[in-house]
């Protein structure tokens, strides 16, 4: 089975669905929601998570007495997110759309962006897009939260093939630069006992200059750009690209 439309490709979500939404990675959100300043959001701040996914952040900040809203085009990533709301005993809205459509004027006081959600889309324009009607839905002060791997990260990261194991199942990841590091190329190959599945992403790859100056023309001031979650600069020790910018009146 191959999964040629990526992100696009629902069932591509459902098979690669362990490796993508692992344990770790839900205990992970807990722990930045519990210990990193750049969620200490006003009390009761309205949160808009882009690309939801199965309410990795949604769910817990819900819990947390935020006013929560999920977007994502995934009709079952948004099924399993209303299921864990259901089961946590949380209230948040969910709904289906496409991020470059997606707006709700002046709606929210907290966009957030989280785990490399950005950058997907076929035409650069699409991502720029993104950002413009992120700056839309925000209120006057609100905030913008993008997280991704930066290029300069990736570019000491990208290594041969990586091997992951989760009991049975075997997950083997290749990456390969295109377009002079414009983009990468994710192949993935997955084996489940006699059953193997496929899959390619191709995204836009971005550097802390070029992320500053598309969401400069987005509209957004005091953009800051962050290294890590813990809010360390933007430097050789960097664990991530964190932009974090406000939509003034």
């Amino acid at each position: 089975m191959t999964h040629t439309g990526g992100f696009q490709d629902d069932d591509f979500w459902t098979e690669f669905y362990d490796f993508l939404f692992s344990d770790q990675r839900f205990a992970q959100a807990e722990e930045l929601l519990d210990t990193s300043a750049l969620f200490a959001f006003p009390r009761g701040a309205r949160v808009l998570d882009l690309a939801c996914g199965p309410g990795v952040f949604t769910v817990p900040l819900a819990r947390r007495g935020y006013e929560v809203t999920g977007v994502d085009r995934s009709p079952a990533m948004l099924d399993r997110a209303r299921k864990l709301s259901a089961d946590r005993g949380v209230t948040a809205d969910y709904v289906r759309a496409d991020m470059r459509e997606y707006a709700n004027p002046a709606a929210f006081d907290v966009v957030l962006s989280m785990f490399t959600s950005f950058g997907y889309f076929e035409d650069p324009a699409d991502n720029a897009r993104v950002l413009r009607t992120v700056h839309n839905s925000l209120a006057p002060g609100g905030t913008l939260l993008l997280d991704v791997a930066g290029k300069e990260l990736l570019a000491r990261k990208v290594v041969p093939p990586k091997v992951v194991q989760r009991g049975d199942d075997l997950l083997v990841q290749t990456d390969t630069v295109l377009d002079d590091w414009a983009r990468l190329r994710s192949d993935w190959v997955l084996v489940r006992g006699e059953r193997v599945s496929r899959a390619a992403l191709v995204w836009f790859v971005y550097s802390a200059v070029e992320l500053r100056e598309m969401t400069l023309a987005a509209g957004f001031e005091d953009v800051e750009i962050l290294g890590g979650f813990d809010g360390r600069p933007y430097d050789q020790d960097a664990e991530r690209l964190i932009v974090r910018a406000v939509r003034r009146g």
